[in-house]
């Protein structure tokens, strides 16, 4: 059974995490792209922004998958998902509804929602590390292998 938790522990990280490794990827790729639209959102120094959000999303997400230093990156990336959902979603939710715009205001509300889902799934990573199947985790893994063996 504990073969099962392993491998579900490592799908999960790679599954959490692969929204932030792919964003961060389009922004490094798309970085006068993302800045413009930090700078309609009112983001200041939307440069800073961009290298910030690159960082914690390509360099935590990625960290996060391998299952290295995962509990901090993981809590960091849900620290920087505060902000991020209340700047671009919550408030959108609001604007869209003082517009009568029903549909964008849905929208906008299934976004805050997933965010706030992914929250719940970052801090369960931060509350349990990443399991046997990461490089946090591969000192206990051998360990219980060896305990296994010795009963």
């Amino acid at each position: 059974m504990e073969g099962v938790r392993d491998v579900g522990m490592l799908i999960g990280r790679v599954l959490l995490v692969l929204i932030f490794v792919i964003s961060g990827f389009e922004k490094l790729t798309n970085a006068s792209g993302t800045m413009a639209q930090m700078s309609a959102h009112g983001i200041p120094f939307p440069p800073l922004a961009l290298a910030v959000s690159i960082l914690v999303e390509f360099g935590c997400g990625l960290l996060v998958m391998i299952g290295y230093q995962a509990r901090w990156a993981a809590l960091v990336i849900f620290l920087w998902f505060i902000p991020v959902t209340l700047i671009f979603h919550v408030a959108g939710y609001r604007q869209a509804l003082a517009q009568h715009q029903a549909m964008t205001a849905l929208i906008q509300q299934i976004m805050y929602m997933k965010n706030i889902s992914i929250m719940g799934g970052l801090l369960m990573v931060f509350s349990t590390g990443a399991g046997a199947l990461s490089i946090d985790g591969r000192g206990s893994a051998a360990e219980a292998m060896g305990a296994r063996r010795a009963a």
